[in-house]
Formats: structure tokens, sequence, C-alpha cells
């Protein structure tokens, strides 16, 4: 008996480069995907200021954080705010802009200005100020509240944008 021997099947030198250049191709697109695609959002720069924002004077910065009901850390920024404008205002939108310690800007971060006010029960509480707006001439005290802050934060105060305000007569 003779022995047999099996010759490996061997494709033409031409053919082998096909898979190679499809293979390639596949990976090609899905890294041009990923890149368009996958880009997360970036604002270039600051949201516009709204009209009415110049009639709207804060002081009295402050500070502070907790821990939430699930660990994590909230961070607050109390204050007061002035209206010294002629139209009640019932909605604030706020852009605030941490920088880092060499003042580049590390996070912005649009918020509801909630004011302070007296809740049920007669308990200090804050709200929307579609719940109790901010007449003209007057000062109230208020509170933004920031679920996540940059690691890469400065510890400083944020600067405070006013890009949205709702008011009515």
């Amino acid at each position: 008996m003779g022995s047999v021997f099996l010759q490996p099947n061997v494709e033409p030198e031409g053919r082998r480069w096909v898979p190679i250049a499809i293979g390639a191709g596949i990976v090609v697109l899905a890294l041009a995907a990923v890149l368009v695609f996958g880009r997360p959002k970036e604002t270039t720069g600051p949201l516009a200021i709204a009209p009415y924002a110049e009639n709207l004077q804060t002081g009295d910065l402050k500070l502070s954080a907790a821990e939430n009901f699930i660990g994590g850390s909230v961070s607050y920024l109390d204050g007061k705010i002035a209206n010294v404008g002629t139209q009640a205002v019932t909605g604030i939108t706020v852009e605030a802009v941490f920088r880092n310690s060499i003042g580049e800007i590390v996070q912005r971060e649009p918020v509801q200005l909630k004011l302070y006010h007296t809740g049920l029960a007669g308990f200090p509480d804050v709200a929307p100020l579609s719940a109790v707006p901010l007449t003209p001439n007057t000062t109230r005290d208020f509170r933004l509240t920031f679920e996540h802050i940059s690691a890469d934060w400065n510890q400083g105060y944020p600067e405070l944008r006013f890009t949205q305000v709702t008011t009515r007569k």
C-alpha cells in the first residue's frame, strides 16, 4: 500500500488579497462611522445672552455640596437675584461655566434657576419661577443644582450667563 499525501488546497496568488481588501474596507467604514456619528456634540462657544438678562443681578453666592441618597455628590450654588426691570420673570435658564486652574473651560452646564419659597407645611423649599415668579423690583434667594461637575474644576464660582429668560407683563 502506498502512502497517500494530501495536498493542501492552494489558491492562486492573485486571489489572496480579495478577502484582505474586503476586511480592510469594512474596518475603514466602521471607523468612519464611529468618528462621524459617535462624536459628542460640543458647544463651540457660549450661548447667547437673553435680552432681559440686563435686568437681572446676582450676588451673595455660596457653594455647597451634599451627598444624595445613592451616595453621589450634588453641588449647590445659592445666592440672591434681583429683578430691576419692569416685567415679572417666570423662567430662567442659566449657563454655568466652570474653569480649571489655568482658566480653561472644563464644563458648560445649562440649569434652571429655582427660587426659595415657603412650601407646603411652612417649610422652606425651592420651586421653578413658573410657580413663584420674580416680580419687578424684588430680590429673592435662588438655588442652582449640579448633579456632576468636572473633576478638573478649580473649585471657584462658575460664571453665570442668563441664556433664556421668560417674562410676562
